[in-house]
């Protein structure tokens, strides 16, 4: 009888330790650091860079405000008062300045960091002239939405919704369906689950708190639009990668989405990269049409609304193509006779 030969320590280590599984570890450290990278670059020095303002007075004025260093302001020329509150109000400018008056017209529903940070940009204007700009608030937020981020937050949640669903469906039977009968019945699966996801999110957020309130039914759809978006395109990544998908689908969602969603800080406000992707990722867009459709009478929402649509029939599509090809693939031929 022979006593057993002890094993090296790394022949232990690469018994408890498989090298998928460092692997996966590895690409866990890296979004992790993706996460630091994205949030801290996103929101350590916020500025406002092109905000769209009109202003009504002389063309020299709006000149005068274009040139300022760093251009913070991307200022238009607006004929008289009127027009220029009709421009904010359907959502053309983000602010609009009354040179004679000194007044500075705001909807802080939009952003209130947004409105700030305008608000500073024409005091100093202002101070050549020893003059404060008078503000006006033409949109504020509604009384239970005091810092404007309720729609930034029920995004966040519609979309961890959507993407945990399709994510625990890839836990419980497979990330990739076995037959394409099996992908068509999760795809189906996820529209009344998106329609009751919408559904109990506009019911917290309306009837519960009461933090947008009077807008119940576009709330439920686009939350539902929002919910079935994230699963869908969580699906395709599951399809295309397998495990890695859900992997992927928190780097788009959740590490680059949110800091670029203008919930805390508004777009304009962003350094270039963040600014450049925040409207076309489902996070910004369902904001902005959230925002769009509580407080400026639906305004603008064709945008947002279509990427959201985009975003989830492209899910769609690739989730149905991605299994019917690797199905295609991996089935056997039968030999010739």
């Amino acid at each position: 009888m022979t006593s057993e030969e002890p094993r090296s320590l790394a022949h232990d280590l690469r018994d408890a330790i498989a090298p998928r599984t460092v692997l996966l570890v590895l690409g866990v450290l890296l979004l992790q650091l993706g996460f630091i990278l994205s949030y801290v670059g996103a929101f350590h020095s916020p500025s406002p860079h092109r905000v769209d303002v009109a202003v009504v007075g002389p063309q020299q004025t709006v000149d005068r405000i274009n040139a300022l260093d760093g251009t913070p302001i991307e200022a238009s020329p607006s004929p008289d008062a009127d027009d220029a509150r009709r421009r904010v109000l359907d959502r053309d400018v983000a602010a609009a300045y009354l040179a004679d008056s000194g007044t500075l017209l705001v909807a802080t529903a939009a952003g209130p960091a947004l409105a700030t940070a305008v608000e500073q940009v024409f005091t100093e204007v202002g101070a050549a002239q020893n003059r404060a700009p008078v503000v006006q608030d033409l949109v504020p937020p509604q009384a239970g939405d005091a810092r404007g981020l309720t729609a930034f937050y029920a995004v966040v949640g519609w979309l961890v919704g959507g993407y945990l669903a399709a994510a625990a469906l890839g836990i419980a039977k497979g990330a990739r369906p076995a037959t394409l009968r099996r992908t068509v019945i999760r795809l189906a699966a996820m529209v009344p689950y998106a329609i009751v996801s919408g559904l109990g999110g506009a019911l917290v957020i309306d009837q519960v708190l009461g933090a947008l309130t009077g807008h119940f039914l576009a709330l439920w759809w686009i939350g539902a639009a929002i919910t079935f978006a994230a699963a869908t395109v969580t699906m395709a990544f599951q399809v295309l990668f397998g495990v890695i998908g859900v992997g992927i689908t928190v780097l788009i969602f959740v590490v680059l989405g949110n800091p670029s969603a203008g919930g805390a800080y508004q777009t304009e406000l962003l350094p270039p990269f963040w600014r450049a992707i925040g409207d076309w990722l489902p996070n910004g867009a369902g904001t902005e049409a959230i925002r769009d459709e509580v407080y400026f009478a639906g305004n603008a929402t064709g945008g947002p609304i279509t990427v959201l649509m985009v975003w989830g029939v492209a899910g769609l599509v690739v989730t149905l193509l991605a299994s019917a090809l690797r199905i295609r693939r991996e089935t056997p031929t039968s030999p010739l006779p």
